[in-house]
């Protein structure tokens, strides 16, 4: 797989489109110019691969726009040695950029057996390793691997899944876009045993999170 000198040059003009739009977090900015996001694309639709938009993938999933996986993962605020859970590996594009920050630990997982399949062997391809990736329902998150420092959910959810709240640890960010059609994107941080603040940041369009399927 080859990354080009003007692939590179299209990510660092994305990379300014992002910080034009308010992506002000030199850590996400870096990430996302380091992330060849062509490579987690479909052949026919890499010439597109920096545009700031969504495409189709496998499983009648999404790629999600640059913006929005900026957004969230600024939103993360995840520093080094945080421990995070991605709910929604799709293309392995959002896990990308969550690697690309030094000391964090991720885990992953997918609820789509196709995805679940070729997203990991596209992972191995780019020797990236997550610390651990799983196919599984993300409704019911991780508990043998929580407490997690930050918590992205990457599809949308009618509501909140009791059980990621419940796998934060003290601190912990929850990042999740909730509704039906449209969807509010939301961050929880855990403040005490039972206590959250919450804080909602406009409205998003998500594919929907999957609940006891395959």
């Amino acid at each position: 797989m080859i990354d080009s000198t003007k692939h590179q040059g299209q990510r660092r003009q994305l990379v300014q489109l992002l910080e034009e739009k308010g992506i002000d977090d030199a850590q996400v900015l870096s990430a996302m110019g380091s992330v060849p996001r062509h490579f987690f694309m479909d052949s026919g639709l890499q010439a597109y691969a920096y545009a700031d938009k969504a495409y189709p993938i496998s499983a009648d999933q999404t790629i999600s726009q640059p913006y929005t996986v900026a957004f969230q993962t600024q939103l993360l605020a995840l520093k080094k040695g945080d421990k995070v859970l991605e709910i929604g590996t799709g293309s392995g594009y959002q896990t990308a950029v969550l690697m690309a920050y030094e000391g964090v630990e991720v885990f992953s997982i997918e609820r789509q057996q196709e995805l679940f399949k070729k997203t990991g062997l596209l992972l191995k391809k780019l020797q990236l390793r997550p610390k651990k990736l799983i196919f599984g329902d993300g409704y019911k998150g991780w508990t043998t691997e929580a407490p997690f420092n930050a918590i992205i959910v990457t599809a949308g959810a009618p509501e909140v899944p009791k059980a990621l709240l419940e796998q934060l640890a003290i601190g912990g960010r929850l990042v999740i876009p909730v509704g039906e059609k449209d969807q509010v994107m939301t961050r929880y941080i855990r403040t005490g045993k039972k206590t959250f603040d919450r804080k909602t940041y406009g409205v998003f369009r998500f594919v929907p999170l999957l609940k006891d399927r395959n």
